[in-house]
């Protein structure tokens, strides 16, 4: 029988989330993701970071690096820029993918977005779609829901990321709004913890893992007793709450390499009864979602990361997602 979780949020939110990105010396890639009315360019952090795609995103940015209507405008690191590059490779969407140089942004960007953001979509709205006139997306989840819906024609770009049963697709954009405003937030408190904060790395430890479990538990309410459950959200079918995850599950790695005592999720058969059942469930997903080739596709070398976030264990980044972490606020 299908059990519907008692604890699913009570109302849809638009996901609206915004990155800071980091700056480079070399002149070559870089994001920035701050979204404000302001069209004075966004500010950027000056650390030296590696400053292009490196293994296998590297391969799919120059495969996607030729002429093209529809562009997006990212940056390597960037979790939200991953989203929407997931999604581009999921639905096998023809387009060209452009880094982002923050010393040097191309006219053509900037006339699209003054504030040269990115994620950014440049849409062709031209009757030809020839990308004669284009105009700017800006936000992951928005730009993942647009990509899923204007490329809906199952023939070319395989079958949609959200249920077409009108609850189901709800139901999935509550849990979307879990993961961006409960556990991604968890995130960066955890990994931006240091013995000055006012709260205990047990704490923001508990806590993060606590809204993992809270998703987790949604899952397990949904399968159907005595049939074969898929790894997915939904079960067999791969959609956007699993991508919207995906970056961020990719990332978890940062937290063992940076923090004391590391994610501390129980490994196989260390919990019990129904805390066993719920890191069991958890880890076929994350097994799954970290196998999956277009997440796999998307993503540079560790090392990169580990140089990308050193600023962030140590809590000196001055990122807006990290300043409104540091403030107890809702992320920008």
């Amino acid at each position: 029988m299908r059990r519907q979780s008692a604890s699913i949020i009570q109302q849809v939110l638009r996901i609206s989330y915004r990155y800071q990105p980091l700056h480079f010396k070399s002149p070559s890639t870089t994001p920035i993701v701050r979204r404000h009315k302001s069209t004075m360019p966004a500010k950027v952090d000056t650390t030296e970071l590696p400053a292009r795609t490196t293994g296998a995103a590297a391969q799919l940015a120059a495969a996607h690096s030729a002429e093209h209507p529809l562009k997006l405008y990212g940056g390597w690191f960037c979790p939200f820029v991953q989203r929407s590059w997931i999604v581009l490779h999921e639905k096998r969407i023809p387009h060209q993918y452009v880094e982002i140089n923050p010393y040097n942004k191309e006219p053509e960007f900037l006339a699209l977005n003054p504030r040269g953001l990115v994620p950014t979509l440049a849409v062709p709205v031209d009757d030809e779609k020839k990308g004669k006139k284009r105009r700017p997306l800006y936000e992951s989840a928005v730009i993942c829901e647009y990509l899923n819906e204007a490329y809906d024609d199952e023939s070319k770009y395989g079958p949609g990321l959200l249920p077409k049963d009108a609850y189901e697709r709800a139901r999935c954009r509550l849990w979307i709004d879990h993961i961006s405003n409960k556990i991604i937030p968890g995130f960066y408190r955890f990994i931006q913890h240091t013995p000055e904060k006012e709260y205990s790395i047990e704490e923001a430890r508990a806590n993060f893992l606590g809204h993992i479990k809270t998703l987790v538990q949604e899952m397990l309410d949904n399968e159907t007793d005595g049939e074969e459950n898929g790894p997915w959200f939904l079960g067999q079918t791969f959609s956007l709450v699993d991508v919207m995850l995906a970056p961020w599950a990719k990332r978890l790695f940062l937290i063992d390499h940076y923090k004391p005592g590391g994610l501390g999720i129980p490994a196989a058969g260390q919990a019990s009864g129904d805390e066993e059942k719920v890191w069991a469930r958890w880890r076929k997903w994350f097994d799954a979602i970290t196998a999956r080739q277009s997440v796999k596709d998307t993503w540079s070398d560790d090392e990169q990361y580990i140089a990308a976030y050193k600023r962030y264990a140590e809590d000196t980044t001055q990122s807006e997602v990290a300043k409104a972490t540091r403030k107890g606020e809702r992320l920008p």
